[in-house]
C-alpha cells in the first residue's frame, strides 16, 4: 500500500556450486572446531562463504560497485528519495496527487533513454576506459542536481523538475553501466546470473531499509526539502567508485573512425536480436505486466497521510517505519527466490508471482474502504502486513524477470542491448504512471476529496489480473539455460564486438582482484 510499485523500480547463489560458496579450507573449519553449534555457525556464515566466492569468481571491485550503486545509490536513496520527494510535493510546493503522478513520468524519461547511455558506455570509451568516466560523471550530475533543490529556497516548479530529472539521470547513468558489466559477467559465467541477481537485490532491500528507516526522521525534523539535501552523499560516492572499480584499459587506432562503425553496429545489432521470437516475446510481456499495473501511489499517499478523519493520518516517522519493515520483507522475498524458486520454469514462476501479485493488491482495497476496522484490525497493524505481503511477492515477480533480461543480451553489445530491456521495462512503469495518473484525475481523487480512491484501487488490480492472458509469451525453459540461439552467441549477430575488444573483455572478466 505504501509503497506498490517500489519492487518494480529497482532488483542467488549458483546453489548447483553451494560447494563454491567456500574453498576448501572453509568448509572443515565450519566442521572442525565448532561442535554442538557448528550448524548454526556455518549457516551463518553462508553470506559471507557466498560474497568471498563471487569475489575470487567475479572481482572485488566489481561486487563492491554492485554494492554501491544497487544499495547506495538505488536501495538507499532511492527509497530516502521515495518518501522525502512525496511530502516535497505535497507539503512544499502543494500541487494535486494526480499532477504529481503525471509528474513522475518526467523522473522516468532518463530511465526510458537507457539505451543511449548504454551506447555510450559501449562505444564511447573515455582515455580508453568504458565504465569508469561513466559513474564519475554521474557522481556529479546527482550530487549537483540534489544539492539545488535542498538549499534553493522558494524553487520554481520547473526547476525543481529538472534537478529531479538530474537526480534520476545519475542513477540510470550508473545503472546501465554495472548492469553492462552484470550483463558480461552473466555471458562468460551464466551460473552465476541468480547470485549476481541475488546480490543486486539483497543490496537494493538492505540499502532501502536504511533509507525508508530513517527518511521518516529526516522529514520530520529538517522538513521535506532540507532532507532532500541527503541525496547528495549517494552520487558523491559513485564519483569514488569511478576511480577505485577494475576495468581493463582499451587502446585503439583510428577512435572516431571505429566509434561511428560501432554505433551502427550497436543499433543494428538491438535491431536484428529484438526481431528473434525467442527474445521479443518474453520482452512484450515484461512490457505488459509493468504496464497494465497502472500506479494510484500518490493517490493513497494524500489519503494515508490525510489528518483529517476518517482517514488514517499516518505521521512522518510511522510512513519511514512502515517502509523500513516492507524492506526488510522485500530481503525475505529475495530470500525466498534465492533458495526455493530459481530453478523454477520462467512460465510457472512468472505465472504464480503474477497471480499473487494481483491477489495481493485486494489488500489495498480493503484498507481503502476501510474493512479492516470492520474485522477489528487497527489501520497500522493492517498497513504493516499488507506492506510484507505485497514487497515479498513483489520482489519474487520482479527477480525471474531480471534474469530472463540478463538471459537475452547477445555478447558484445551487452550493455546496449540490456539497456535497451531496461528502456521497454521503463516505457511500461512510465506508462502505468500516466495511466494512473488519468485514473485518478478522471475519478476526481483531490488533495481533499478520496470518495473515488477505492475503484481507481479496484481497477489497478483487475488489470494485474488481465497480464496472465500473455503468459504464453514467456519460455519455458529453466532459469539456467542459455536462450539465445546459436548464431547470437557465437558472434555472427552484427552486435558482436571486434576479436581485440572480446579479448580485452574476456581479461576483464577473468581478473580476480589482488584483495579478493
Amino acid at each position: 500500500m505504501l509503497e506498490e510499485e517500489e519492487e518494480e523500480e529497482e532488483g542467488i547463489a549458483a546453489m548447483e556450486a553451494d560447494g563454491g560458496h567456500g574453498d576448501s579450507a572453509g568448509e572443515p573449519r565450519g566442521r572442525g572446531g565448532i561442535g554442538v553449534g557448528g550448524g548454526w555457525a556455518s549457516a551463518a556464515l553462508e553470506p559471507v562463504r557466498w560474497v568471498r566466492m563471487l569475489c575470487r569468481e567475479l572481482g572485488a571491485t566489481f561486487v563492491a560497485g554492485v554494492v554501491l550503486v544497487y544499495g547506495l545509490s538505488q536501495g538507499f536513496a532511492g527509497s530516502f528519495f521515495r518518501v522525502a520527494s512525496d511530502y516535497y510535493w505535497k507539503d512544499v510546493q502543494r500541487v494535486q496527487p494526480s499532477t504529481v503522478q503525471f509528474l513522475s513520468v518526467f523522473f522516468f524519461i532518463p530511465w526510458v533513454l537507457k539505451p543511449l547511455w548504454g551506447i555510450m558506455t559501449d562505444v564511447f570509451p573515455v582515455r580508453g576506459y568504458r565504465r569508469r568516466p561513466y559513474f564519475l560523471f554521474a557522481g556529479v550530475l546527482g550530487t549537483a542536481s540534489a544539492a539545488i533543490v535542498a538549499m534553493v529556497n522558494g524553487l520554481p516548479m520547473t526547476s525543481a523538475i529538472l534537478s529531479f530529472v538530474g537526480i534520476s539521470t545519475a542513477v540510470a547513468i550508473a545503472d546501465v553501466t554495472i548492469d553492462a558489466c552484470i550483463a558480461k559477467n552473466g555471458i562468460d559465467k551464466p551460473s552465476l546470473v541468480p547470485d549476481m541477481q541475488s546480490l543486486c537485490a539483497f543490496s537494493s532491500s538492505l540499502g532501502a531499509l536504511i533509507g525508508y528507516a530513517t527518511s521518516g526522521m529526516f522529514v520530520h525534523h529538517l522538513g521535506a526539502q532540507g532532507a532532500l539535501g541527503v541525496m547528495a552523499l549517494p552520487p558523491a560516492m559513485l564519483v569514488f567508485l569511478g576511480f577505485f572499480i577494475y576495468e581493463l584499459k582499451m587502446y585503439q587506432h583510428n577512435a572516431k573512425e571505429k566509434v561511428l562503425n560501432k554505433i551502427h553496429t550497436a543499433v543494428k545489432g538491438m535491431a536484428q536480436t529484438i526481431k528473434y521470437p525467442v527474445v521479443w516475446k518474453p520482452s512484450l510481456y515484461m512490457f505488459l505486466s509493468l504496464a497494465l499495473s497502472i500506479s494510484t501511489h500518490e493517490g493513497q499517499f494524500y489519503w494515508y497521510t490525510n489528518k483529517k478523519p476518517p482517514n488514517p493520518g499516518f505521521s512522518q516517522e510511522f510512513v519511514g517505519m512502515v517502509h523500513a519493515i516492507g524492506a526488510v520483507a522485500s530481503m525475505v522475498g529475495v530470500l525466498v527466490y534465492h533458495k526455493y524458486l530459481k530453478d523454477y520454469p520462467f512460465r510457472s514462476i512468472l505465472f504464480y508471482a503474477q497471480l499473487l501479485y494481483g491477489v495481493s493488491g485486494l489488500l489495498d482495497l480493503t484498507f481503502v474502504l476501510r474493512w479492516n476496522l470492520l474485522l477489528g484490525v487497527p489501520d497500522a497493524v493492517f498497513v504493516t502486513l499488507e506492506e510484507c505481503c505485497s514487497r515479498v511477492v513483489g520482489r519474487v515477480r520482479l527477480m525471474p524477470m531480471m534474469v530472463l533480461s540478463t538471459k537475452l543480451c547477445p555478447p558484445g553489445a551487452e550493455g546496449t542491448f540490456f539497456a535497451l530491456l531496461m528502456c521497454i521495462d521503463s516505457v511500461g512503469m512510465l506508462a502505468a504512471k500516466a495511466g494512473g495518473a488519468a485514473v485518478l484525475r478522471a475519478l476526481r481523487v483531490t488533495r481533499t476529496d478520496f470518495g473515488r480512491l477505492w475503484l481507481a484501487v479496484l481497477v489497478r488490480n483487475l488489470l494485474r489480473l488481465s497480464t496472465l492472458a500473455a503468459i504464453s509469451l514467456v519460455p519455458t525453459s529453466d532459469q539456467t539455460e542459455v536462450l539465445l540461439p546459436r548464431d547470437l552467441l557465437l558472434g555472427s549477430s552484427p552486435a558482436a564486438v571486434d576479436d581485440e575488444e572480446r579479448l580485452q573483455l574476456a581479461k576483464l572478466t577473468d581478473h580476480v582482484d589482488d584483495d579478493a
